[in-house]
């Protein structure tokens, strides 16, 4: 999804995005109105525990859809992340029956990192989440 139109129903304004990680995946939550997107704590927890504190972010935020980060290599490749990203995002459509758009995260901790982010999981999360904020129709 680099670059182009997202079409999202209108009345979806909350969201919740994910920075899927092995060990950890940040979180970050935003809105529609204002774009912008606001660091969580991060998740520190794998397989289903990871899944689990995931879903208990959706209940405590009751997002009107959620946002997963889906690796890619620089030249767009799939790699062992990427399917993993990908089941994660399938886990929380089934268990939280919200609709889960994926974007491509090439770069994303590397431009959190870089803006200064104190947790650079949390903070690819929100430019994970802005980039998808910025390309609603």
């Amino acid at each position: 999804m680099m670059g182009q139109p997202v079409d999202v129903p209108p009345q979806f304004n909350t969201f919740l995005a994910f920075d899927f990680g092995l060990k950890r995946t940040g979180v970050a939550v935003g809105n529609r109105m204002l774009r912008s997107a606001t660091p969580q704590a991060t998740i520190c927890a794998e397989g289903d525990a990871r899944l689990v504190a995931a879903c208990d972010r959706v209940r405590e935020w009751q997002p009107d859809a959620l946002v997963v980060g889906v690796p890619f290599h620089p030249d767009g490749a799939s790699h062992d992340n990427t399917a993993r990203a990908r089941k994660f995002a399938r886990q929380l459509a089934a268990r939280t029956k919200l609709r889960v758009f994926e974007v491509d995260e090439r770069y994303s901790t590397t431009e959190a990192v870089s803006s200064g982010a104190s947790d650079p999981d949390a903070g690819a999360a929100c430019v994970i989440l802005e980039q998808f904020l910025r390309r609603l129709s």
